[in-house]
């Protein structure tokens, strides 16, 4: 299976340990609202498992996709509290077939926005923030 039919797979479970799995440990994830890269594998799955929690609803979609050697772009749409958002994975691995560079940019600013907002709350609650 390759990377990115694996990263699928991952989405439609969003089961962490997979997720975990196909993760390097020096993987590098690009931010659309955090203007410095989170570097390794802990921050980076708490990123895309509260993306998973906010954007990965019933309306969440990959509407295409892009491959190269060992990168892919995959283009989605979903909306969340009523504004529609327009956005990129631009998705890279090693040769071990492990996800080394995770590139996520959101459009319109909106989105952004309601992008930020969200993700910031499910970041807070998954950590523990919320309680304090």
């Amino acid at each position: 299976m390759t990377p990115i039919e694996r990263w699928h797979e991952v989405v439609k479970s969003r089961d962490p340990k997979a997720l975990r799995e196909l993760l390097a440990d020096d993987v590098v994830f690009h931010s659309p609202v955090v203007h410095t890269p989170q570097v390794g594998r802990a921050i980076t799955e708490a990123y895309l498992l509260a993306a998973m929690q906010v954007l990965n609803n019933a309306s969440f979609r990959y509407v295409g996709e892009w491959s190269g050697a060992d990168s892919t772009v995959l283009e989605f749409v979903c909306t969340v509290d009523g504004i529609e958002i327009d956005g990129i994975d631009m998705i890279h691995w090693n040769a071990a077939g492990r996800i080394d560079r995770f590139k996520v940019m959101v459009r319109p600013l909106k989105a952004i926005q309601t992008v930020h907002e969200r993700m910031g709350q499910t970041l807070m609650r998954m950590m523990g923030g919320a309680q304090q």
